[in-house]
C-alpha cells in the first residue's frame, strides 16, 4: 500500500516494483519478539534479500497485504519466516517511519509501525528470508546497539533508542492506541 506523508492511502504496487532507487513511501511494519523472559529474537536477513542481505535486525518485517490489519501481518509473517505460534502482538510505536539508501542506490522509505509479540516455543528460520536467528537479553542488545558495538540494519538502529527509551523490561512497555496508527494502517 502506497502512502502519502500523513499516512494516508494513496494506491498499491506490487512489491517487486517498489523497492528500487526510486521506491515510494509505503506502508510496512517491524516487529521484535520476545519469549517469556524478556530475550528478543533477532534474526539476520538471508543472503539473496535484495534489501540488506545478511544483515541483523529485528525479528521480523514485512508488509500487510491489502485490506489486512497490521498486526494479522506480524502474525502472518513470523509465522511463514520463523515458524512461531504467537501469543499476543502489541502496537508499540504507530508512526514510526524512515528511508535508508544501500551503496547500490536502492531505497527502504517505509511508514513502519513497530510491534512487540511474545511467541512460545523455538524459531525454525525460512531459508528464503532469515539466514540465521538467535535470541539475546534485550538490555545486552540495546545496551551493545546503542553503544555502537553491534552493527544493525538501519531502521532498527532507528527503533533500538525509541523502544529503549520506554523503559528496561520490554514485557512491561506500555502498549499504544491502534487508533494513533496513520489512517493508511487502520483497518
Amino acid at each position: 500500500m502506497l502512502v502519502d506523508r500523513e499516512g494516508n492511502p494513496i494506491g498499491t504496487a506490487p512489491k517487486s516494483t517498489v523497492h528500487g532507487a526510486h521506491t515510494p513511501l509505503h506502508l510496512a511494519f517491524s516487529s521484535y519478539v520476545f519469549d517469556g523472559e524478556g530475550n528478543v529474537l533477532l534474526t539476520t536477513r538471508a543472503a539473496h534479500k535484495i534489501t540488506w542481505p545478511g544483515v541483523l535486525t529485528n525479528s521480523c518485517c514485512g508488509h500487510p497485504l491489502p485490506g489486512e490489519p497490521l498486526a494479522a501481518a506480524v502474525v502472518r509473517r513470523l509465522s511463514f519466516e520463523l515458524g512461531l505460534t504467537v501469543e499476543s502482538v502489541d502496537l508499540l510505536l504507530p508512526s514510526f517511519s524512515y528511508r535508508a539508501v544501500m551503496d547500490d542506490g536502492t531505497v527502504e522509505h517505509e511508514l513502519c509501525p513497530v510491534y512487540r509479540a511474545l511467541a512460545a516455543g523455538r524459531a525454525e528460520p525460512n531459508p528464503e528470508e532469515v539466514g540465521s536467528a538467535r535470541w539475546m537479553p534485550w538490555k545486552e542488545f540495546a545496551d551493545r546497539v546503542l553503544g555502537g558495538e553491534l552493527e544493525i540494519s538501519p531502521w532498527a538502529a532507528e527503533q533500538v533508542p525509541l523502544l529503549a527509551a520506554l523503559g528496561s523490561d520490554p514485557l512491561s512497555w506500555p502498549v499504544a492506541d491502534p487508533a494513533t496508527l496513520p489512517k493508511a494502517a487502520q483497518l
